[in-house]
Formats: C-alpha cells, structure tokens, sequence
C-alpha cells in the first residue's frame, strides 16, 4: 500500500471512529433526555397527587347524618293489677317502636319506701327521665326532690300528686269526672231516690278519693239518695266481694254500688249474685277493664266508666322522651274518661 493510501485509510478510520463517538453521544443525550422527560413527568404527577390531597383535607368534611343518641327512661309502678298492665304494656310497646329508646321497668310493690329507693336507683344509674305511677300521693315529695336535686326530667301518670310543682309532669285523667259521669247513671237510673253503697279503692291514692267526691257532688243534688255504707276494697276484686258480703248480710236495702274500680264492681256482683240478688242492685265501676266489659256483655254489670289505660301510657312515655331530649312538654295532658253503658260497650271492646 503507497503511503498516500495508507494516510487516507488513517484519515478514513479516525472519521468513522469520530463518527461512531458522536452516534454513541447522540444516543446517549437522547436516553438521558427521554429519562429526564420521564422523572419530570413523574414529579408533575406526585406534586398533583399532594395537591390534591391537601386540597381535600383542607374541604369542608360532609358529615354522615346519625341517629337520635339512646335514652334511657326508669320507669316504677305496681305490677300486680290487671288495668295497670295494660298501661304498663302501652310504655313498653310504644318505647320498642322508637329508636334509641330504652325501658328500665321495676315493680314498686305499692310500697312508698320500695319506691323511693328505686327513684334514687335510677339517679345513681344517671337515666334520662323517670316516670312514677305513685304508690302513695299524698308521700311523693321525696322523690320528687330528688329527681329535680339531680336534674333529671320527672313525670307522674294515672295517680296525680299531691303537690306538682314547675317543671314536673302528670299524665292521666281528671279523676273526679269517673265519679260524677259514674254517679249521674246511677241516679238517673234510680229516678233520682234509693240507698247506695260506695267502695273505695286505696285511699293513699288521689284516683279513689277522687273518685269518691265525684260521687258524692251527684249525690248532693239529689236529696232522696242516700249513702248509707263506704268502705275501701283497695282495688281488690277478692276484697270487693269480701265487702259487699258484710254489707249484705247486715240485711239493709241496698239500691246501688258505686265502685272506684271494676275489679272491686265485679266482686261486689259476685257477692250479689251468691245472695240471689243480681238484677235488683245497680252495679257501677271504673275503667272498662276487658273483664268488666265481658260482665256487661253478659247483662251482669250495669255502667262503667272507660278510663283509657293505653292513652296514659303513651302518653306518659311520649311526655318522657319529649323532656328527656330538651323539648318543651304541656306540664298537665288530660285524658278524658267515657261512660260506658249496655248501649255503648261494644265501642270499647276492643
């Protein structure tokens, strides 16, 4: 090879090696460029991701709406009485069918020390509001103090207190209106003359001896009836057929009974019946108990007078979760007594 060939071959190989340098630069520049473009992009998107995130932390949470928060209601009453359980049947079953609502039922015996210490048990348990069907009247200051001393809404059904101050509740009914709608019957089917006996329920309640002066306010205005035997039965049928055999067998006329409850009428007409008397002494009661509608349906029992148990209960649980959720409530709601009669009891049967 001449020496001219040989320096072009040199020549020729140092371009091609320049060349190949400068390819390899080339591609090297456009990796880095395209791993640039790629990290640039990658950091784009996480700066948007932490926006975003920020800018969500920082909105206006919506918040997921929530229930009523649960109540608890202390409930004490007597247990043992048949128009009562109705009631007592009317809280329990209307306070299932709210929500967040809770019963704490306990039976007061009729017992005002029982009673009381079940009121202070329901403070100490810190319940939302007590309901209190008053074994005593004319004994509830206790714990009448006790619940306002400790805050807690109270609310008295079917046996109004003695004493109601502010801020206390009372449901139930006008209970001298049962004795003059009771009485007014009576008289009216007496023509307006004849002896009667009245049996009281439990004096220590406000319901029997209001009762009672609702029969005597009739008996004023008729100057030919006469009282001539009153005696209590405690609201007992068994008692109320005790009584009225010691009535019957003194051997004085008797025209009438007027009874503070139906279980008490329903055993002074077991005592009248054993005696061969049933159909000549009007026989009047209270509440239209199921028993007491029964009688009448079979012509035995002559007038009651519907005293509505459910009405009282719910409307005492409804009063209670009212003032125990801060809302205002009537501090008095009647619920109104009806006469019921031979012509009318089929209303009420069910």
């Amino acid at each position: 090879m001449l020496r001219g060939d040989v320096e072009i071959h040199k020549e020729n190989a140092l371009g091609r090696n320049i060349i190949k340098q400068n390819f390899k630069k080339t591609k090297m520049e456009v990796s880095m460029n395209k791993k640039n473009i790629y990290f640039k992009a990658l950091g784009m998107l996480l700066v948007m991701v932490i926006f975003i995130s920020l800018f969500a932390g920082c909105a206006p949470r919506q918040e997921e709406p929530v229930g009523e928060e649960t109540i608890t209601i202390g409930v004490t009453m007597f247990f043992d009485d048949l128009w009562l359980t109705t009631l007592r049947d009317a809280i329990t079953n209307y306070a299932a069918a709210q929500e967040g609502v809770e019963v704490i039922m306990v039976d007061s015996k009729e017992d005002v020390a029982i009673q009381l210490g079940q009121v202070e048990d329901f403070i100490t348990r810190n319940v939302d509001a007590i309901i209190v069907i008053a074994a005593d009247t004319e004994a509830v200051g206790p714990m009448t103090r006790a619940a306002q001393d400790a805050g807690i809404p109270l609310v008295y059904v079917n046996r109004m207190p003695a004493e109601l101050p502010e801020g206390v509740i009372y449901v139930g009914s006008d209970s001298i209106q049962a004795g003059i709608l009771q009485m007014e019957w009576i008289a009216e089917q007496l023509g307006g003359k004849g002896d009667i006996v009245i049996m009281n329920g439990n004096l220590a309640h406000e319901a029997a001896r209001m009762r009672t002066a609702g029969v005597k306010q009739v008996v004023e205005k008729f100057p030919d009836i006469n009282i001539i035997k009153e005696d209590t039965a405690i609201w007992r049928r068994d008692l109320g057929l005790d009584l009225m055999e010691d009535w019957l067998a003194t051997g004085v006329q008797i025209d009438a009974v007027a009874s503070n409850n139906d279980e008490m009428a329903i055993g002074a007409l077991s005592a009248i019946e054993a005696a061969g008397k049933l159909g000549q002494i009007i026989i009047g009661g209270v509440d239209a108990s199921p028993d007491a509608l029964a009688e009448m349906a079979a012509g035995r029992l002559n007038v009651t007078v519907f005293q509505n148990a459910a009405g009282q209960g719910e409307g005492g649980i409804r009063a209670a979760i009212a003032v125990a959720r801060g809302e205002e409530v009537e501090q008095i709601t009647w619920i109104p007594f009806e006469l019921v009669t031979p012509e009318n009891f089929e209303e009420f049967m069910n």
